[in-house]
């Protein structure tokens, strides 16, 4: 889902630079088309018998083709095209920073308020429905903060790297986490670790703030995945020596 929007946020991208609009304008413009593709996807996946990974898939490519089309059709512009596909620190301004924390701080919100019912969504589905819970209205509520996640993260991390940042630290806090509380925690943290160190690293070498922010987070999901290794391996010597006594 996180690819998917990023790809369409893209054309958003291209929009602006073929109507020309203030660099000021773009942020906004980005956001009121990750939001519509997302909802699209949700209407989507609702409404038809295909699966997820195909629906997917169909609006990623159709989001990449809009964006070629608009950037073909703009035929140059000052918009800086090469930090919303591979991010870039030194391009963020107060203005997307101002944007970044006020979505940050709904998106916390959001998690601070409806935990438990999130959690009942997330462990079963069915059971959810049949206690009473509106599913399908806290879905879409959580697809379009995905969305608005996606879209100000641009900037910063890039199109093409967005839905890596957003999966990594998920994947390495579920090596270690022995409860969902344990995992949303730890994927948290390890998300805003690996982007001070990597934006901290795209400063100090002027590398791109996305690889470098991906780069971090997947030495991490290295890190604890060697270590889970080593500790199944001493777990099983150590049986082996109590099998032998």
């Amino acid at each position: 889902m996180a690819d998917t929007i990023a790809h369409i946020s893209l054309a958003g991208v291209a929009i602006g630079l073929w109507m020309g609009v203030a660099s000021s304008v773009t942020p906004l413009l980005i956001l009121v088309v990750a939001v519509l593709g997302a909802l699209a996807v949700d209407h989507l996946r609702s409404r038809t018998s295909l699966s997820a990974d195909a629906l997917l898939a169909l609006m990623m490519s159709g989001g990449l083709a809009l964006a070629i089309i608009f950037f073909g059709l703009a035929k140059g512009g000052a918009l800086d095209i090469t930090s919303y596909l591979f991010g870039s620190l030194m391009t963020v301004s107060s203005g997307d920073l101002r944007l970044i924390l006020v979505v940050a701080g709904i998106v916390l919100l959001f998690l601070v308020l409806l935990y438990k019912e999130l959690y009942f969504i997330c462990s079963d589905e069915e059971s959810a429905r049949v206690s009473g819970l509106p599913v399908d209205w806290l879905n879409r509520l959580f697809i379009f903060l995905v969305a608005l996640t996606v879209a100000v993260s641009l900037r910063v991390v890039g199109t093409l790297l967005v839905g890596a940042l957003m999966v990594i630290p998920v994947l390495a806090s579920l090596i270690i986490g022995r409860s969902f509380k344990q995992v949303l925690y730890l994927s948290l943290g390890l998300g805003v670790i690996s982007t001070l160190l990597g934006l901290t690293a795209s400063y100090q070498f002027g590398l791109a703030a996305g690889g470098c922010v991906v780069l971090t987070a997947l030495f991490f999901f290295a890190l604890f995945y060697a270590l889970k290794q080593l500790l199944t391996y001493f777990k099983r010597r150590n049986a082996l020596q109590e099998n032998k006594r």
